[in-house]
């Protein structure tokens, strides 16, 4: 991106063509309140560009925040694939990721319940390859075909525009019902997996079969999962709906802060492989997108640390016009004939003709790193000059360059694949199986995630006005669970279906949040101060805090400094007014001997807020006294500080569990 990053700081203004301007506050015109004049070509330049400073906003996927960063491999695959930037562990590949919303418009809160994308583009020394994934590792449909009408579906209903970025309405659940394919997927987007904590603490995964293949031609199927080093952890339903208004760019926010303040992102790039032979041995069939690998039956192998290092320079040029696609693909990753994939390799190329332009692949953001010789030429915006009177191939003028390279020296070359039968309209039996998975899912949940998809369940089919479309629902559920479509139907006031339940016993460990990484590292501790609070034993708790790497946010009654009665002068990050509860991980009532009324008032506040969602809190003496009167001293994760050693040590172990579900 370097050469393309322009620094006006401490530069004249000019206009697009270079001319510099003496006066940009003021048109030109006949006289001092007369006519502006046409001839204006400054003013005319300024408003026509700003008149198209916006590209039209991606379809699905519009909400998305990014940043760069690097891969590196662990060890070389030579053995699977020869992708070049998957040989070396001496190579760092640099990339760029894209977090997004499915359904939101770019207005959109940041924590409404949704599926979040989860878009890598690789730029390796071969070419440009895109993992275009989703932080769930299903879809809802098997068929390209329908993916318009999950959109449409989902999107504002057309009557009357609205609810935006929601699920929670007739016709998403109306889709849902009458295609029971995405039977499985409703239960990941009900569950906490739809409303994530970061997109640091959030996982990826490319959902399709893909090939691997390596030199000798041979061939494995290939799922692609990307890990958070910092686990996998979410919001909670009350918090997301509350911080959507409190700061709608949470996600983002967070993201660019932990980056700046050199908190780089890490995760982990896995694969699942499966030999050719073993294509049918599944009680599922691997290309359908609908369905997962569990990873007790794929294990999953870290392959490379993926680091997030650096923000963007300018969001639209590059978060907004990155230009994904699974299609994108280098030698050594083939397709497989996953038909939601295959339908996808069309219409991503056509999304980005229609929203960028036919040189999008010109943009910085989206070019290559390798050299780019073909016989593409013109078009709106291109960007490359090329040299020579020969366009075409097979030509005698220019020595019949570019050249194409044979395989074996380098050139792409697509898998051999057989490819067999009738022209036919019609799906699989292979993939007429919507519930097993989908119970398999439920049975993998503790009971603390089972009540929250419980609830999710009936708040979303409780916003449904038409009663049919919510009985459907529930009937379908029926067949997943029956305490599931039971406790539903009672919290939605509609009939219990009586439907025999999937009868399957298994469950998957690794799709359980309860099951992941715990870590204090780069979470929040809002502490709240009040009026001659002990700065000394502040002080001290404070470093420890910072030593683990927790991130201490100092909260007063107003912004400036404040100072206890011993100790250093504190910096005040947050306000009261400010501030909130729902922006810190947990919380620290560092309250002084007297407080004012309103200090009292909106620590009590904060800390029943906080207590409402799980989270720690630790509590000086002075601090526990005004925690009193509401009864959750003594509670899990609720810490009092006797003498700063201990309590420090008690209430970073608190951190590290992150969420008390017991009390």
């Amino acid at each position: 991106m370097k050469p393309f990053i322009r620094d006006n700081m401490d530069q004249p203004m000019t206009s697009g063509e270079g001319v510099t301007i003496a006066n940009a506050d003021n048109s030109l015109k006949a006289g001092v309140r007369g006519p502006t004049l046409i001839e204006d070509f400054l003013m005319r330049e300024k408003l026509a560009h700003f008149d198209r400073e916006r590209i039209p906003e991606r379809v699905v996927h519009a909400r998305g925040c990014g940043a760069h960063g690097v891969f590196k491999l662990y060890q070389s695959l030579s053995g699977l694939t020869m992708a070049k930037f998957l040989q070396d562990p001496a190579v760092e590949t640099p990339l760029f990721i894209r977090f997004s919303e499915v359904a939101g418009s770019k207005g959109a809160n940041e924590t409404n319940r949704d599926v979040r994308g989860f878009a890598i583009k690789f730029y390796t020394e071969d070419g440009n390859y895109d993992l275009v994934g989703v932080n769930i590792p299903i879809f809802f449909i098997q068929d390209a075909i329908k993916f318009p009408d999950l959109i449409h579906a989902l999107k504002p209903e057309p009557d009357k525009d609205f609810p935006q970025g929601q699920t929670a309405h007739d016709t998403f659940w109306d889709f849902i019902a009458n295609n029971q394919e995405a039977a499985a997927m409703a239960m990941w987007i009900m569950s906490d997996r739809a409303i994530p904590r970061s997109f640091r603490m959030m996982e990826g995964f490319g959902v399709h079969t893909f090939r691997f293949v390596n030199q000798q031609m041979k061939s494995r199927f290939v799922k692609f999962v990307v890990k958070p080093v910092l686990g996998v952890h979410s919001l909670i339903w009350d918090e997301a709906q509350k911080l959507g208004g409190i700061d709608p760019d949470y996600h983002r926010r967070d993201l660019w802060n932990n980056i700046e303040a050199g908190n780089y992102p890490e995760f982990e790039l896995g694969i699942q492989v499966i030999e050719e032979e073993d294509e049918f041995k599944f009680d599922f069939d691997i290309l359908d997108p609908t369905k997962l690998w569990p990873e007790e039956d794929v294990p999953v192998r870290l392959i490379g640390k993926i680091t997030l290092n650096h923000n963007v320079t300018n969001a639209f040029a590059e978060t907004e016009q990155i230009a994904l696609h699974p299609g994108n693909i280098v030698r050594g990753i083939d397709f497989s004939n996953d038909p939601l994939l295959q339908g996808r390799l069309f219409s991503y190329t056509d999304t980005q003709l229609a929203r960028v332009g036919v040189n999008y692949q010109e943009l910085p953001i989206n070019r290559p790193l390798c050299p780019v010789h073909n016989n593409q030429r013109d078009g709106a915006s291109r960007i490359v000059i090329n040299k020579g009177q020969v366009a075409y191939h097979q030509n005698s003028l220019a020595g019949n360059t570019p050249y194409t390279v044979p395989g074996p020296q380098g050139g792409f070359v697509t898998y051999p694949s057989t490819v067999e039968g009738v022209k036919i309209r019609k799906t699989s039996p292979s993939f007429d199986d919507h519930f097993s998975q989908a119970r398999l899912f439920w049975n993998s949940m503790t009971p603390v995630e089972k009540s929250h998809i419980i609830q999710a369940f009936s708040f979303e089919l409780g916003k449904v006005q038409r009663v049919s479309v919510r009985q459907q629902v529930v009937n379908m559920l029926g067949h997943i669970s029956t305490l599931l479509a039971t406790a539903v139907a009672n919290e939605l006031g509609v009939e219990v279906p009586h439907i025999e339940e999937s009868k399957v016993t298994k469950s998957s460990p690794a799709l359980s949040m309860m099951n992941t990484v715990f870590t204090p590292y780069t979470l929040r501790v809002g502490i709240l101060l009040g009026r001659d609070f002990n700065g000394e034993e502040l002080e001290y708790v404070v470093q420890r805090f910072v030593h683990v790497g927790l991130q201490p946010v100092i909260v007063y009654q107003r912004l400036g400094s404040v100072r206890g009665s011993t100790g250093p002068e504190w910096k005040v990050d947050d306000s009261f007014l400010t501030g909130s509860s729902l922006l810190y991980d947990g919380l620290y009532v560092v309250a002084g001997t007297s407080e004012s009324e309103y200090i009292v008032r909106k620590m009590q506040t904060f800390a029943v807020e906080a207590y409402n969602h799980y989270k720690p809190i630790g509590a000086t003496r002075e601090g526990a006294a005004l925690l009193q009167p509401f009864g959750i001293l003594g509670k899990p994760g609720v810490i009092v500080e006797h003498d700063p050693t201990g309590f420090a040590d008690a209430f970073i172990a608190a951190m590290s569990k992150q969420r008390f579900w017991n009390r």
